[in-house]
């Protein structure tokens, strides 16, 4: 690698393929503000698709042209750039970096054969280990290969060897020589503020100096100072391919003192970085002004083409039929059945819904019919598929542009225009054959956002553009609660909830209104009571009477409401005992002190009256409803907030700051366990009403590497001074 230049792809067309072993997919991965957008970019001027002003032909951005992402400063979704390089199309997948739009990034991964990650020598080693180790961890457990790219050389807080050494550490665990530097920066004059900018890079293992100081590449032979300095990296590179090599012999004669010839090194580094067992790492940097090519853009491209993996080598996920039976593994071949799957969906204004596709085998071409399978995720607001859909027009995005195809064969991605049932995770496949993917790991969003509509106008759009929204969004899951009767919808963290109100807002027309987030509460009586209900309304004609006395005790938590019988002598005719029942339960579901459903409690009726003429089951139902409040009004009144079972996954080192905020939210800690290698699950119960923006808080204790989840466990009476506060403002 990095011996010779290849011939950049012409602009102003579509890049196609025509058979999968020339395909590349490729997802970038990396912390928020590590220079990925801006290495996509020098990557497409490198191999000629944008002009050096870095534009489209149209004069439009090629990457975060979407109206959020600008006023945003960041990139929020997954964007797909196509390349040519050395007769090679490259699918590159720009992920966002940051936290709260992870479920774009796990798209990236599903849609990818291999991965970039993209480290800023400008950011604090933290931003390494956090988050994103978390991600290579995810790769390393299904062996899809990767590469590391040292951005913003220019304003280090880390030279390369330090970050890559650092990179070593944190990305090679038991092995760091399977991290190592394929090129070395050399290193320019000296600036004012005391940092060096790379001008070239030194190839390791050709000896070769690339200098990019005018703009473009230019290859020259080492001065007698530089090939005395890159020995040491030279042998150690050597040693870390020889180790991965499937040449047992290769070492042996290496320590021996025997020169290994350069083909077969670079042959062995190819095979070691496409089977995912090695790590190369490089810089890159974008062109200075009116350059055409980047720092280090060319070997990264020589790379992808020539030491990532093509679709042929990746296996596909697991098929079955929609019904659940187990079907042949699926193979990257154009000829063989359609499957097919949505990766992202969007809306455009212009053309409707558009579905981002990998295709896994088969072809897929324009205006023919498809079956669409879908897992559904109903808790999410999502319903199952499994319907036939014609497809419109195919085309591949290069920024706004939609460049048409003809065809997308297995291994590619696609742009798919008009399927109006598919939604992300969604399978496609032939409508004589349908079939179903296995679905990748969603994460699950527990950050509430509590709306209602603006207006009557917003209200009558409200349901569609939610909709609209958990179509393209399965990260984001739809609650319509029964208890609080709040619309809700559950977010990743407040970034992903500021871009869902936007995207409501300024793609769908609908105006809402984010609501403080209200917690099932329930009452129960405290002790035992009883009361006498009457209700007797005698003003000439036809007047009401209605007596019931009823004895009132707590039950068990999770016994709900009983009533029972214990009226003798017919002082209330059979009739109406039910009457009563039904009186009593619906005042329970309305709560007797703060408007909360009353739950736990024996009702039992033990007495009555009722007149020959004007008894009726209105009557009983009104005056079992009025014994139930008489009854609360003399006895003291529990309210029982939900409690969550939380579990905790965090590093070693966070575990005590994390204990100390669960016991500040009235949490009790009921166990730690050892959940791999420097980490400890923490399992806790705490009050719903204390972690509402858990989400949040512990993404910042943890500094971005803790995880947990959460589910209900029972309800519990609450603090006497929390609950007379919630009386107080249910009273306002």
């Amino acid at each position: 690698m990095g011996d010779k230049a290849n011939t950049p792809g012409a602009a102003g067309r579509a890049v196609t393929a025509d058979q999968p072993s020339s395909i590349r997919n490729v997802v970038l991965v990396g912390h928020s503000g590590s220079g990925k957008t801006t290495l996509v970019e020098a990557l497409a001027l490198t191999a000629g698709a944008i002009n050096r002003a870095g534009r489209v032909e149209d004069g439009t951005s090629l990457s975060d042209y979407d109206e959020i992402e600008h006023r945003q400063q960041r990139s929020v979704q997954l964007s797909l750039v196509p390349l040519e390089w050395g007769g090679c199309k490259i699918n590159l997948l720009d992920a966002p970096g940051y936290a709260d739009f992870v479920g774009e990034l796990r798209a990236g991964l599903r849609a990818a054969d291999a991965a970039l990650f993209v480290v800023s020598a400008a950011q604090e080693a933290d931003a390494v280990a956090g988050a994103t180790r978390m991600v290579w961890d995810e790769c390393a457990a299904v062996g899809m290969p990767r590469a590391i790219v040292v951005t913003h050389l220019d304003t280090a807080r880390t030279d390369f060897d330090q970050l890559t050494r650092i990179c070593g550490e944190i990305f090679g665990g038991d092995d760091p020589d399977a991290v190592l530097p394929l090129y070395l920066p050399v290193l320019g004059a000296e600036a004012a503020d005391g940092h060096a900018p790379a001008t070239g890079l030194v190839g390791l293992l050709t000896r070769r100096i690339f200098d990019y100081s005018s703009g473009e590449r230019v290859e020259n032979p080492p001065d007698d100072g530089q090939a005395a300095l890159i020995e040491e990296a030279r042998n150690r590179l050597i040693e870390g391919i020889i180790a991965e090599s499937e040449d047992e012999s290769l070492m042996d004669r290496y320590l021996g003192g025997e020169e290994i010839d350069l083909k077969t090194l670079i042959d062995d580094l190819e095979k070691a970085v496409a089977r995912g067992t090695f790590h190369p790492v490089l810089a890159a940097a974008p062109a200075a002004p009116g350059g055409k090519q980047g720092l280090g853009t060319v070997e990264l491209l020589e790379l992808i083409t020539r030491g990532f993996p093509t679709p042929l080598e990746r296996p596909a996920p697991t098929v079955t039929t929609p019904e659940g039976k187990a079907r042949p593994a699926v193979t990257c071949d154009p000829d063989g059945p359609l499957v097919a799957e949505v990766v992202k969906t969007t809306s455009d204004p212009y053309v409707g819904r558009i579905s981002l596709v990998r295709v896994f085998s088969g072809t897929l071409r324009p205006d023919e019919t498809v079956h669409v399978s879908g897992h559904g995720l109903a808790d999410r607001g999502h319903e199952d598929h499994d319907v036939d859909e014609r497809i419109g027009a195919l085309f591949t995005p290069f920024g706004k542009q939609q460049r048409q195809l003809n065809k997308c064969i297995a291994g590619d991605l696609a742009c798919v225009a008009k399927l109006s049932r598919a939604e992300t995770g969604d399978t496609l496949s032939s409508k004589d054959d349908p079939l179903l993917m296995e679905p990748w790991t969603m994460p699950d969003p527990l950050l509430p956002l509590a709306i209602r509509a603006h207006s009557k106008a917003d209200e009558d759009k409200l349901s569609q553009g939610l909709a609209r929204l958990a179509a393209e969004d399965p990260t984001m899951r739809l609650e319509q609660n029964q208890d609080t009767h709040q619309v809700v919808l559950w977010c990743l963290g407040e970034a992903h909830r500021d871009v869902a109100l936007e995207r409501l807002r300024n793609r769908y027309g609908v105006q809402v209104d984010a609501v403080p987030h209200k917690v099932a509460l329930r009452e129960t009586f405290g002790e035992k009571a009883a009361a006498r209900g009457r209700h007797v309304k005698q003003s000439g004609g036809h007047g009401q009477y209605a007596i019931c006395e009823i004895e009132v005790e707590p039950l068990p938590a999770g016994s709900g409401v009983e009533f029972v019988d214990k009226v003798v002598g017919g002082a209330v005719p059979r009739q109406f005992i039910p009457s009563v029942e039904k009186g009593v339960r619906a005042q329970a579901s309305k709560g007797v002190a703060a408007g909360y459903p009353l739950v736990d409690i024996r009702v039992t009726l033990t007495d009555g009256k009722a007149h020959s003429v004007d008894s009726s089951d209105a009557a009983f139902q009104t005056a079992g409803a009025l014994a139930l409040r008489e009854a609360a009004a003399d006895s003291r009144i529990n309210l029982l907030e939900p409690v969550a079972e939380l579990q905790v996954l965090v590093p070693d080192e966070y575990v005590g700051p994390v204990m100390s905020d669960l016991s500040g939210r009235r949490g009790r800690v009921v166990g730690t366990e050892q959940a791999g290698p420097g980490q400890t699950l923490v399992r806790a119960d705490v009050p719903e009403i204390e972690i509402g923006r858990y989400a949040v808080d512990l993404r910042s204790i943890s500094h971005g590497t803790g995880r947990f989840d959460r589910s209900y466990a029972r309800h519990e009476p609450m603090p006497p001074q929390i609950a007379d506060k919630i009386r107080e403002e249910t009273e306002k």
